[in-house]
């Protein structure tokens, strides 16, 4: 099986067994199941919950007002605890993590999310495990993603993921509430999220109820746009991440809606206008057009326009026709200064660099 990029969100339910700890050893044996797929040769991205509640554990389960000071002050206690039981669970398997923490303004500000990106994929080449969870500790309401479904789902696109696995305590979504309805039928997969399906996953209570899986189906409505497979199951279940990474119909699957890079290239074309132009040589043209290459600083002759990194442009070739189109890793100053030089001299240049490419194929389509 070829290694694939799977972001696995573990809900408080999950993580405390329904109660008021941190459930250790069930803990141990997730970090186990996704140390094995780590083996294996896949990308593992973790989006962890309970952050408050493991600062009311560590604190003895103080009685405090439910005020926005106390929640962060417990969030602030709690992810220190989170996060070092994470490390020691995964130092078990001689594995690191790394924790990033995220609110909606991070992914919203081009140039944040552009930061956390490269984050993000600076820890997956180094072999560490990410770690993620919202800022809770400084993020408002205002700020704030809301619940850590979406912001798993905009995990999962920013790494550009395969998978994204929500788990809770639930089997899935189903056709009612299996609690107080005996002929309610697991819905194994999903290929259209309609009002219908909302009003399901929203009208129910506890388990299955509003803020549970009524976010999961609008997280998993926004990966599998974006190209990403997305299924809900229980965390229970033996082996589970491991058998829904090999495809196994555990849970309710949303199949994606097209590749992630299909997803992107289509973003590309149908998203904001380009904000300037890079004129290529002939050199540059054959590499990029004829062997799929990248963009590189050295192919380029001249730089049009004033655009930020990450802002789409237009390509053109030595005849003055738009070659290609793609999202740029370097702003038009930038650019200024690296154009016609080699990849190895742009930190140099500039004292500081984003890679050595100036648009990377995965963000490049041809015209």
């Amino acid at each position: 099986m070829k290694g694939k990029t799977i972001v696995v969100k573990l809900g408080t339910s999950v993580l405390t067994g329904g109660t008021r700890h941190l459930d250790k050893a069930h803990m141990v044996e997730l970090v186990r199941q996704c140390a094995s797929l780590h083996r294996a040769g896949h990308q593992i991205i973790v989006v962890t919950s309970a952050a408050i509640a493991a600062g009311r554990e560590h604190l003895g389960f103080p009685e405090l007002a439910g005020t926005m000071a106390n929640k962060q002050m417990l969030a602030a206690v709690g992810q220190t605890q989170l996060i070092q039981t994470w490390q020691s669970l995964f130092n078990i398997y001689g594995l690191h993590v790394g924790q990033i923490l995220l609110t909606r303004a991070d992914l919203e500000d081009r140039e944040r999310y552009l930061n956390a990106r490269d984050t993000l994929r600076a820890l997956l080449d180094h072999r560490i495990i990410p770690v993620i969870n919202e800022n809770d500790a400084v993020a408002t309401n205002e700020i704030k993603v809301g619940d850590n479904d979406n912001l798993s789902a905009r995990a999962a696109i920013l790494a550009e993921a395969d998978l994204l696995i929500l788990l809770t305590d639930q089997r899935g979504l189903f056709t009612a509430d299996p609690r107080n309805n005996p002929d309610a039928q697991l819905i194994e997969e999903v290929q259209t999220i309609d009002d219908t399906l909302r009003r399901l996953a929203g009208g129910s209570v506890s388990g299955l109820g509003t803020g549970g899986m009524a976010t999961k189906l609008q997280a998993a409505d926004v990966a599998r746009r974006a190209g990403i497979d997305v299924v809900i199951a229980t965390g229970q279940v033996p082996e589970v991440i491991g058998r829904l990474a090999e495809g196994e119909r555990v849970g309710t699957r949303f199949p994606a809606l097209a590749t992630p890079l299909e997803s992107r290239k289509r973003w590309i074309l149908a998203g904001p206008p380009p904000h300037g132009e890079i004129h290529i040589d002939a050199g540059a043209v054959k590499a990029v057009r004829d062997k799929g290459s990248s963009l590189l600083p050295k192919g380029i002759v001249r730089v049009e326009g004033r655009f930020r990194r990450g802002e789409a442009v237009r390509i053109v070739n030595p005849e003055g026709r738009e070659l290609a189109r793609g999202i740029c890793r370097y702003d038009a100053l930038d650019l200024n200064k690296i154009k016609g030089q080699h990849s190895e001299q742009i930190e140099s240049l500039l004292g500081y660099g984003y890679g050595s490419v100036a648009i990377h194929r995965d963000d490049l389509v041809l015209l």
